[in-house]
């Protein structure tokens, strides 16, 4: 009989599952594709606020169908990769040795945070619909609904993912420092782009979270230590 302890085995150091870094330049990608195409489509027009009159609201999403129908797309395509980067990232920490609640506080922010952003594409796409833009209400209604989901929950949601990798990286050492330190920023920022739901100058801290929290994860997504080893031969 043949002696299956004798066979190779791979180490349970080995971090498998996709490249992290290569998962959040995706979800970058395709979120600035979801800008570029609506930008392109509209001959420049600025997207609508939700804030704006109901009827210039219903005007754009009426006279834009198509455009909106493939940022919906591409939208509800970034947070596909997100998802995954969250779960790669929570069994990485996991295999590092991190035992305390950050790896799974940013699991759940991750998680959080691709669901709201597919809701809003979902109703991003319903937007898109001429016979759904005809409602001038209904459409006020919705482009609210987009706005929240896809905002501020996605963004407090990004805000968390960030936190939970940034603190455990930043006390032992996976990151340079100040990269650690500039993610605690950008979680802060988005964390606090909640308030914005009552005061709506806040609104800034949205695409700061939005863009810098993606870029955050693009830059550290790359260099976490795959393993324990290696990180610590990062330490001093």
């Amino acid at each position: 009989m043949t002696d299956l302890s004798s066979h190779h085995t791979v180490p349970s150091t080995q971090s498998g599952g996709p490249n992290p870094g290569i998962l959040a330049a995706v979800s970058l990608g395709l979120t600035i594709g979801a800008l570029l195409s609506s930008t392109m489509l509209t001959n420049g027009q600025t997207y609508v606020s939700p804030f704006s009159p109901a009827g210039q609201v219903a005007a754009y999403f009426h006279g834009n169908p198509d455009a909106v129908r493939l940022a919906s797309l591409f939208q509800f395509g970034s947070a596909v990769p997100l998802g995954i980067f969250a779960a790669t990232v929570y069994a990485r920490q996991l295999r590092l040795g991190v035992r305390v609640p950050g790896p799974a506080i940013g699991f759940f922010g991750g998680i959080t945070a691709s669901v709201f952003l597919m809701a809003s594409a979902a109703v991003g796409w319903v937007l898109s619909r001429p016979e759904i833009t005809t409602d001038v209400t209904l459409t006020h209604a919705l482009s609210f609904l987009a706005f929240i989901t896809g905002g501020v929950a996605y963004v407090v949601g990004l805000g968390l993912l960030v936190a939970g990798i940034a603190v455990p990286a930043l006390i032992l050492r996976f990151v340079p420092r100040w990269l650690a330190w500039a993610g605690l920023v950008i979680a802060a920022l988005s964390e606090l782009s909640f308030l914005s739901m009552v005061i709506e100058p806040l609104q800034f801290l949205l695409p700061v979270g939005r863009f810098g929290g993606l870029l955050w994860l693009v830059a550290v997504g790359f260099l976490l230590p795959r393993s324990r080893a290696a990180a610590n031969r990062r330490e001093p």
